[in-house]
């Protein structure tokens, strides 16, 4: 392989035998190396190939700017797990490790930081929680470090982020129209005027971002009405007529329709996010 350029002493952008451009890491692979010359290959420890049309030197940028350390940290506890794919995709492995690179230092600096999300991310993602607790064993374990099990609720919106990936910028497009849209129907349903930069509806989004997830891997939740989902509805008898108009936005533009369940919990987020603003919606 040869050196296209060096971004630090432990990180390049090289070129593979076939002309593809890769990101290598190791310590000293960039020390005193220059583009054009071949790669030490016994420095390379972790190989990363770019997807989905991802420019690679821009996610050597990113990578260039997290600790080394901490970039091996996570692959390498990533493999222990039994998550490799994962971490072969430079862009996880850097959301990844800047998480883990923040997580680390507030610790060091005695900052808790609160998770409001975990008992959704537990309930809505088991699997990827899952992983995400054993992940955060292995990083502790290999770190020498004690950082605190809701951390696992970062680390699994990560992965479940992972399989919102298609390579497709039209349908990443199509999501921001949607929200977009979703976002306006609230709004004419309360008289409401949201803030999309505001705590309370980038939660919703996130909800939202995590739905179109589990639209596409054809994944939601159960196709029957749940007690819990019953439950939602007579609570919240407004949020429910409104997440049934946004339901049949989402089915016109994606083409498939809600299940009962997944209509229920928009509903509970749309009065959260309606609430938040104006709490006599409740």
């Amino acid at each position: 392989m040869e050196i296209a350029r060096v971004f630090n002493n432990n990180l390049v952008l090289a070129l593979d035998e076939g002309g593809r451009e890769v990101i290598l890491t190791g310590r000293g692979l960039g020390f005193q190396a220059r583009p054009g010359q071949a790669v030490d290959q016994a420095k390379v420890v972790r190989t990363f190939v770019p997807v989905d049309g991802r420019d690679p030197d821009h996610l050597a940028g990113l990578l260039a700017g997290i600790p080394p350390e901490h970039i091996q940290l996570v692959g390498d506890a990533l493999t222990e797990v039994g998550l490799d794919a994962v971490s072969r995709n430079p862009s996880l492995v850097i959301a990844l490790a800047d998480h883990v690179s923040f997580a680390l230092r507030r610790v060091a600096i005695g900052m808790d930081l609160e998770y409001p999300l975990l008992a959704e991310v537990q309930h809505l993602y088991a699997e990827e929680f899952a992983q995400a607790q054993a992940l955060l064993t292995a990083i502790n374990t290999r770190a020498g470090a004690d950082l605190p099990m809701v951390e696992a609720v970062g680390l699994a919106l990560h992965l479940v982020n992972a399989g919102f990936a298609t390579g497709d910028l039209s349908y990443t497009y199509k999501m921001t129209g949607v929200i977009q849209q979703m976002v306006a129907v609230i709004e004419q349903t309360y008289g409401l005027d949201l803030d999309t930069g505001s705590v309370s509806t980038g939660r919703f989004i996130t909800h939202l971002r995590y739905l179109f997830v589990r639209i596409h891997q054809q994944r939601q939740l159960s196709e029957e009405h749940s007690a819990v989902g019953a439950a939602i509805r007579q609570a919240y008898p407004d949020a429910a007529e409104c997440a049934v108009r946004l339901a049949a936005l989402l089915e016109l533009r994606l083409g498939s329709a809600l299940t009962d369940d997944e209509v229920s919990y928009l509903a509970l987020h749309v009065a959260r996010v309606a609430a938040d603003f104006d709490p006599s919606t409740t």
